[in-house]
């Protein structure tokens, strides 16, 4: 299942959320949901990884980044991306 990952200017790996959901979000220009536009990092969306539906008992059902501005680094198991304020890594 996909994880997301915060990393941090030290270069530790925080775990944000994991679970079915990997979706790449596309925004209108009033800032409002347009589409799911993928299941990858893509400049000028945000990524939403997490649960696809609620959990029990869970503080949270899924991660959603800001707009992602750059990708640093991108394989078959994974992708490393900046966002607008923090650089994350996505495991799938």
């Amino acid at each position: 299942m996909p994880e997301l990952r915060k990393i941090h200017t030290n270069g530790h790996e925080e775990i944000k959320d994991g679970g079915a959901m990997c979706d790449a979000i596309a925004w209108n220009e009033d800032r409002t949901f347009k589409e799911i536009a993928g299941h990858k990092p893509i400049i000028g969306c945000s990524m939403m990884v997490g649960s696809m539906r609620a959990r029990s008992y869970a503080n949270q059902d899924y991660w959603l980044t800001t707009v992602v501005t750059k990708i640093i680094e991108e394989t078959e198991e994974y992708c490393i991306f900046e966002t607008e304020n923090s650089k994350y890594k996505v495991i799938y």
